[in-house]
């Protein structure tokens, strides 16, 4: 008697049936967890906001952020105002920490004109942060961060994180040691104008004791990473020049 198990159809139709079934658990799983992971990634964005201000539980070396539990009440406390530059205008969004910065850029299709720049109006300790988000492309995937500066656009803390850079080289961006060195430096050079902040190989200054030099020292072996860090500076903070100017113009 022919085993009915046996025949081609039968295979196939168990494959289809096996497909179909492990499709529908993995959509399960992936609606049922769709609003835990909406929440990690805003508690997330909130831990790097808040650790670009120098909100954070650093140590003597290594960086910390605030514990998920605290993110959300200290977000509350130090953001003070979250804004969106759009066309020019200003305005208010409490929703400016969700903005997708990959997302958006695509979208403006090289028309810097056409992206939402969201702003986080921070107040600490009696001073006001602004602090700015960045997007760009390392060696072998994204990278980006927040940058926190006064209102004279000199950097007062920063935070960088990565896709998938070389473990202890281009990785190395995510370090103290190379994010506390941003610290103090000034975007602008002495005639006003915007600069940046190259990460230089051969800096002139290792120590980084001069914060006017638009330089900080690279990270050996990683030229590449560096390089993306210093264009994403650039070409990001760039664009909230204007919105500097009219602070001081105010």
């Amino acid at each position: 008697m022919e085993n009915r198990t046996d025949k081609n159809s039968y295979t196939i139709l168990f494959a289809i049936a096996m497909v179909v079934v492990v499709g529908a658990l993995l959509a399960f799983t992936a609606s049922s967890l769709s609003p835990k992971i909406t929440e990690n990634q805003r508690i997330e964005k909130q831990q790097n906001i808040l650790y670009a201000m120098g909100v954070n539980n650093n140590g003597e070396k290594n960086a910390e952020f605030v514990s998920t539990k605290e993110a959300p009440e200290l977000f509350s406390k130090y953001i003070t105002k979250q804004l969106v530059i759009s066309n020019g205008k200003v305005s208010e969004d409490d929703k400016a920490y969700l903005i997708d910065l990959k997302k958006d850029k695509s979208a403006a299709a090289g028309d810097d004109s056409k992206r939402n720049l969201p702003v986080f109006v921070g107040e600490k300790d009696g001073n006001t942060f602004y602090v700015i988000p960045v997007y760009g492309k390392g060696l072998w995937d994204a990278i980006w961060g927040y940058v926190s500066v006064d209102a004279n656009m000199v950097i007062k803390g920063a935070y960088f994180d990565h896709k998938g850079e070389t473990p202890g080289l281009g990785a190395n961006i995510k370090e103290r040691f190379f994010m506390d060195d941003f610290i103090g430096e000034h975007l602008l050079d002495e005639n006003g104008n915007f600069k940046g902040v190259d990460v230089a190989k051969g800096n002139a200054d290792p120590t980084n004791q001069n914060k006017t030099d638009n330089e900080v020292d690279a990270i050996a072996g990683a030229t590449i990473t560096g390089n993306g860090v210093s264009a994403m500076i650039k070409s990001d903070l760039k664009l909230y020049k204007p919105f500097f100017d009219n602070l001081k113009n105010n």
